[in-house]
């Protein structure tokens, strides 16, 4: 089990889905990149380093905003991978509205560093199947998104919830979280759990807006 954070994060955002899915009986570990400096598609040559070194006969992958497009270039890249299910948390694999207000002003710009590149402007490969992909989306309107004019509803204050949409996924739900609150909502991360052990997230999540 690898767990992938997104842009700006160290990777300790994780800790209480790791706590659970370590009581559920798995083996966790965290991957931490360089967000900024380098690309998704350099960052995801990293992660597969990562994994093969791990040399685990199954791999289950759980990202979380720009991770989730370091993702999804792990897996046009190396098809051949362990199997496993992959879960994407708040991944705008669309691309950013807010990322792309950003990347106006030279502020922003470097803000976002290399994560533009084939990520949050746009770019990532599709899905190319072959595994369970659950989707979590959150809908609390709290985030960066009201500071670079709103967003399209439903959102979760960075990410709209459009943006997280991937044709091929399995399964997708809507968790009245914010951005990051998806790292601490009970619901979120049960679901995450649920869908690792059987492939759908659980029966009495809120289902997905149309």
């Amino acid at each position: 089990m690898v767990l992938v954070h997104g842009i700006w994060m160290k990777g300790f955002e994780w800790l209480p889905l790791a706590r659970r899915l370590r009581r559920a009986g798995y083996e966790v570990d965290i991957f931490r990149y360089p967000s900024l400096t380098c690309a998704p598609a350099e960052n995801a040559v990293r992660l597969e380093r990562f994994i093969a070194d791990d040399g685990g006969a199954r791999v289950h992958l759980v990202a979380h905003s720009l991770g989730g497009i370091l993702v999804l270039h792990l897996l046009a890249r190396y098809p051949d991978l362990p199997q496993g299910r992959v879960v994407l948390i708040g991944s705008p694999v669309a691309g950013s509205e807010v990322a792309r207000r950003l990347h106006a002003f030279a502020p922003g710009r470097w803000l976002l560093g290399r994560s533009i590149d084939d990520g949050l402007l746009g770019g990532a490969p599709s899905w190319g199947g072959g595994r369970d992909l659950g989707v979590i989306a959150g809908d609390l309107p709290v985030g960066a998104g009201r500071a670079v004019g709103g967003l399209p509803s439903p959102n979760d204050g960075t990410v709209a919830v459009d943006e997280t949409r991937i044709d091929g996924m399995t399964d997708f739900r809507v968790v009245h979280a914010s951005h990051l609150g998806l790292l601490f909502d009970d619901r979120a991360l049960a679901a995450v759990v649920d869908f690792l052990s059987k492939g759908l997230f659980p029966a009495d999540s809120r289902p997905a807006r149309k």
